[in-house]
């Protein structure tokens, strides 16, 4: 792949990061709204909210050293998804439990994006950007392991609020 396509895919893939972050911030704020009766839960998801505004602000320093900046209506549209996917289990009796499994599959998605953008910059010699990607991505793969380890308890504690 030319030099310059591959920038352009690299600057295109930090712009959709910088989108799925948005519309992390918004699940998560909106999770952590509904979460009062699992506090650890709650507790640990502000702790990667704060995560997320950091990656944020990573790939905004990225994107910055190519002179350009993360594309507003791409964060709009995805914060409005996050809203969107969030509001959707509202409804359901058993909230926590799909956003649990999404959380999940979400946190998942996002390592796989992370990956993927420092392969790219791998390929362009852009030795800057991989150290704040990989951070980003042990992250989002630290707090997917994490939501794994409590799908138990969660569902357990679901179950006896529940009965």
């Amino acid at each position: 792949m030319p030099h310059e396509a591959l920038q352009n895919l690299f600057i295109a893939g930090l712009s959709n990061a910088h989108a799925m972050e948005a519309q992390a911030e918004q699940l998560l704020k909106r999770q952590i709204e509904r979460l009062d009766d699992f506090p650890d839960i709650k507790m640990r998801l502000e702790e990667h909210l704060e995560e997320t505004y950091t990656q944020q602000r990573r790939i905004d320093a990225i994107l910055e050293n190519y002179g350009e900046t993360a594309s507003t209506l791409k964060d709009a549209a995805m914060s409005l998804f996050g809203n969107l996917a969030a509001v959707a289990h509202m409804p359901a009796d058993d909230e926590v439990l799909k956003n649990a499994f999404a959380s999940f599959a979400f946190e998942n998605y996002e390592t796989a994006a992370y990956n993927s953008l420092i392969s790219i910059a791998e390929a362009l010699g852009e030795t800057g950007a991989i150290g704040p990607l990989r951070q980003s991505c042990e992250e989002e793969h630290a707090m997917a392991d994490w939501l794994s380890s409590q799908l138990d308890s969660v569902t357990r504690r679901f179950i006896q609020k529940a009965a």
